[in-house]
């Protein structure tokens, strides 16, 4: 029987998974996505949701309630002006819980812990990433084919000062 017996201990003390549980509730508010374990993604989600029905609430103590428990005024920020407003008609699921694999070191089973209708944004980042991904490349191509040029110069001028010392 699991009387009595909620949420996850997550094999930390209290204080440091209070820390834990706020610093991945903030990140998932700030980025929208997040990769953690499974057993964090399924711990944070009785405190996200209850940040989205603050933000959802949107009076001034519900701010408040919400800036106690966060660790940014920017995650707050962001709460209540456009992830509240987004799940206005909806009655709480506001995350969903991806599987993506295991870790690497200890095996543990890893997971995406998204809100919902984030898909446009992660999207956005991502095209903005690979946009910044191909400049970069197109500078270091050209920097190279510059580099290239001028050793090819100062090779040709090379050889030539060379023969005239050989002359004398």
């Amino acid at each position: 029987m699991r009387h009595k017996v909620a949420g996850w201990k997550l094999g930390r003390n209290t204080a440091h998974r209070r820390s834990l549980l706020r610093n991945l509730v903030t990140s998932l508010i700030l980025e929208e996505r997040v990769e953690t374990t499974v057993p964090k993604a399924k711990a944070a989600r009785p405190h996200v949701e209850k940040m989205i029905t603050l933000g959802k609430r949107g009076d001034l103590a519900a701010r408040r309630q919400a800036l106690a428990y966060l660790m940014t005024g920017a995650a707050v920020d962001k709460l209540f002006d456009t992830i509240a407003p987004r799940f206005g008609d909806r009655q709480g699921g506001y995350l969903r819980i991806v599987r993506t694999g295991f870790q690497k070191g200890d095996g543990a089973e890893k997971a995406f812990i998204e809100l919902l209708g984030s898909e446009k944004l992660i999207d956005e980042k991502r095209q903005k990433r690979a946009e910044a991904r191909a400049k970069r490349t197109a500078e270091a191509k050209k920097a190279m084919e510059e580099a290239e040029a001028q050793q090819g110069g100062a090779e040709a001028a090379a050889p030539a000062a060379e023969g005239e010392d050989k002359k004398e």
